[in-house]
């Protein structure tokens, strides 16, 4: 066999592997050992400290551990029931009033904590019950609880953008510049869709009992607003408003954010040892999962690339005759399908650098290439079969709600992301104002 051909055999185990259920980040390690002993011998295992130790130098990803300590810690400082019930009160006059609620918490807890499970499952606790109370239709209740749940890794601060930014070398203050417009756009779609249904399909998200609505104070409602909704707001907005303006790096800001977040459970009387020890242990877990697959996946990659695959891929897709709008549909079609069976980060950090190499011939700005990524992850929380966030719904809903019933929930909203993609592809200018008017880059 020629050395092309054995790179193409080593991407062919990898998949195998995958669907058989071995252990990604080791599969990687083990296969680019394997095949590296193959092509270069001995050589290899220097490979692999080197490419380990250039991994855990590496500054962008300090931010990592640090924004999941946050989120960790601010989604054990019991938080959540009092944003939600603020929210609620505040947008008690609003058609659907509930499920806008829901989003609005989902968008601005997600965006704290970035992380997807905790927050779909903690407003399936506390949110679907409620629109189930209030007659809501289950399809809706449940489709808003799981789409909401996923803003996180979309909106600033984002953990997937940083992992993004240290796989494709491109800024991570840019990257959070570039998709918070995107970001506002997809949670925008989201409300307006619930807003026009509760309007004009009314049964499927009844109105608060105008007794109950009359009964809350302003002095209430502000009081709610300012124990709850202002305290997380203004932790979000100095971490990002550090990074966008440059007043620390995303590491920096990331270290303001975990002290934030302990100040902040302090003060709800929320930081205790156990829940400390728990948040540490979380953060420790994710962090070695994130290395461990940026390990695996540059040694495999060097491997890969050394025995010639990258080239048999760039020739392929070149061989194809594409042009740049065809190339970004193509390459965003791979990756909606590459969601259904794996991870995230294990999209970002395997497959996306594939493609990486190939944007300058299709004169694709990285950026641009990232925010669409990041939108289009979005639809592996919500596709069928292996739609994660409609499981972490149904193993806290209900008995009554049917997993069937969730999946139906989430097409919907599933429909808005590639409507919000459509927008970027139709209108970049959605990607490149903030960051060109902060940072000028083109």
């Amino acid at each position: 066999m020629t050395d092309p051909q054995v790179a193409i055999l080593q991407m062919v185990l990898f998949i195998v592997a995958i669907f058989l259920g071995f252990p990604i980040a080791f599969t990687l390690l083990a296969l680019a050992v394997f095949f590296g002993f193959y092509a270069m011998g001995p050589r290899i295992f220097s490979l692999l400290v080197q490419n380990t130790f250039d991994i855990m130098s590496n500054d962008v990803l300090v931010a990592v551990p640090l924004f999941l300590f946050m989120g960790y810690v601010v989604e054990r400082a019991d938080i959540l029931d009092r944003l939600f019930r603020a929210i609620q009160l505040a947008m008690r006059r609003v058609p659907g009033s509930l499920a806008v609620a829901t989003l609005v918490t989902c968008a601005l807890f997600a965006t704290a904590t970035g992380i997807v499970g905790a927050v779909v499952t903690l407003m399936g606790l506390l949110a679907l019950p409620a629109m189930l109370r209030a007659g809501y239709d289950v399809r809706l209740s449940s489709g808003v609880v799981a789409a909401g749940g996923t803003l996180g890794i979309l909106i600033p601060p984002s953990i997937m953008l940083i992992v993004y930014s240290a796989a494709a070398g491109v800024s991570v203050v840019k990257l959070y510049a570039a998709a918070l417009l995107p970001g506002f756009l997809l949670a925008g779609l989201y409300l307006l869709y619930v807003v026009g249904r509760a309007t004009f399909q009314p049964h499927l998200a009844p109105r608060l009992p105008e007794l109950e609505v009359a009964r809350v104070s302003r002095s209430e409602l502000w009081l709610a607003l300012l124990t709850s909704f202002f305290p997380l707001a203004i932790l979000i907005l100095a971490v990002l408003g550090a990074i966008l303006f440059g007043l620390a790096t995303p590491t920096e800001a990331a270290s303001i954010g975990a002290l934030g977040a302990l100040l902040l459970a302090a003060a709800y009387r929320a930081l205790d040892w156990g829940r400390l020890k728990e948040a540490v242990f979380l953060t420790a877990r994710t962090s070695a999962m994130v290395c461990f697959l940026f390990i695996g996946s540059w040694n495999f990659s060097s491997v890969f690339s050394y025995l010639g695959g990258e080239k048999v891929i760039e020739h392929f897709i070149l061989g194809l005759d594409l042009n740049t709008v065809t190339f970004l549909i193509l390459t965003q079609f791979i990756i909606f399908l590459l969601g259904w069976p794996l991870e995230w980060s294990e999209i970002i950090i395997i497959f996306v650098p594939i493609f990486l190499p190939l944007l300058k011939h299709f004169n694709v700005d990285p950026l641009f290439f990232g925010i669409l990524v990041a939108l289009n992850l979005q639809t592996s929380f919500l596709t069928p079969p292996m739609a994660m966030s409609a499981y972490y719904l149904k193993g806290v809903a209900p008995p009554q709600v049917q997993l069937t019933q969730i999946f139906g929930g989430c097409m919907p909203f599933l429909a808005m992301v590639f409507v919000s993609m459509a927008l970027v592809y139709v209108f970049p200018g959605i990607v490149f104002a903030l960051p060109d008017l902060l940072y000028r880059v083109r």
